[in-house]
């Protein structure tokens, strides 16, 4: 689960998870939501894969999020599902989604960056919570 809130001029994210692989995944779904809004229209036509090192969990996050940022302003993906396994050592995942249309779906928001201000992941007794800024 994602919610965005507001901070200044930016975006905030704030997801919480049972566990790592669902945290990673909802991360990049909230991304994707910030981005394009409802994307319950758009399929899985096209895959991706992310292999990222990095044992530090708040840094790992901060690479994830801005390597699918770099798959869609590089390949213009929407992208639409996460399956990923998170070790201590890094991650791997296939992401997939479809070309972003204009003349089909309106932008939200220009992500110009993911922030580390206020870059958390921590495990609580709940679960998993990660918080992190976006500029917008």
């Amino acid at each position: 689960m994602y919610e965005v809130f507001e901070h200044t001029a930016d975006l905030g994210l704030r997801v919480r998870a049972d566990n790592l692989n669902e945290l990673f995944a909802d991360a990049g779904r909230g991304l994707f939501a910030i981005i394009a809004g409802d994307l319950s229209g758009v399929a899985a036509r096209q895959a991706a894969q992310v292999e990222l090192a990095g044992e530090e969990l708040d840094y790992l996050l901060f690479d994830w999020l801005n390597e699918l940022l770099y798959l869609f302003e590089s390949r213009r993906l929407l992208l639409v599902q996460f399956a990923l396994d998170v070790t201590e050592q890094g991650l791997r995942a296939t992401v997939a989604g479809e070309p972003w249309d204009p003349q089909q779906r309106r932008l939200e928001h220009e992500v110009k960056a993911i922030t580390y201000h206020g870059l958390r992941v921590e495990q609580q007794a709940s679960g998993w919570l990660a918080e992190l800024i976006l500029d917008i």
